[in-house]
């Protein structure tokens, strides 16, 4: 590593600890030449994702994409910066899992799922974008859904 301060390419290691939840590893750096230190991330590189769109096109999956869909939909909602952010990783991570190219659908898919599970106002606000929703009835025939699954998890936790 080169340090920073002075140019230095000779450093020495301090301290290594997990950080990012195990996701990286931070290294605490001393200079040997100047004697200040400063502080490194470790990272998996990640293996880069590729969304093939409904078209038939295909782009590079984009994380601010994404987590700006989930924003819009979370908006003025009681969902924290950070719970956007697990939401995001959590979604991000079953999608790398699925391989190097995933369809636009699954990961709509993903999003509607996380939403139907954290906010029911924001699932509905995301669901009317994604399934293109063109009435009062598409939200009934949505609300109806939810509904009837909030109504047979509470059965089932009787």
């Amino acid at each position: 590593m080169r340090c920073p301060w002075c140019g230095a390419d000779d450093d020495r290691v301090v301290d290594s600890r997990p950080a990012e939840s195990g996701a990286a590893v931070r290294r605490r750096r001393a200079c040997t030449a100047c004697g200040r230190r400063f502080t490194t991330y470790e990272r998996i590189e990640e293996v880069g994702l590729v969304v093939r769109k409904r078209s038939g096109a295909r782009e590079p999956y984009d994380r601010d994409k994404l987590e700006a869909g989930i924003r819009k939909a979370l908006s003025s909602r009681p969902i924290t910066n950070d719970g956007i952010e697990r939401m995001v990783d959590r979604i991000e991570a079953r999608l790398r899992r699925r391989g190097p190219e995933v369809t636009s659908q699954q990961i709509g898919l993903e999003v509607l799922g996380a939403l139907r599970r954290a906010d029911q106002v924001a699932y509905l606000r995301f669901a009317s974008v994604y399934k293109d929703f063109e009435g009062v009835e598409d939200f009934e025939r949505e609300l109806g859904l939810l509904l009837g699954r909030s109504e047979s998890g509470r059965r089932r936790a009787r």
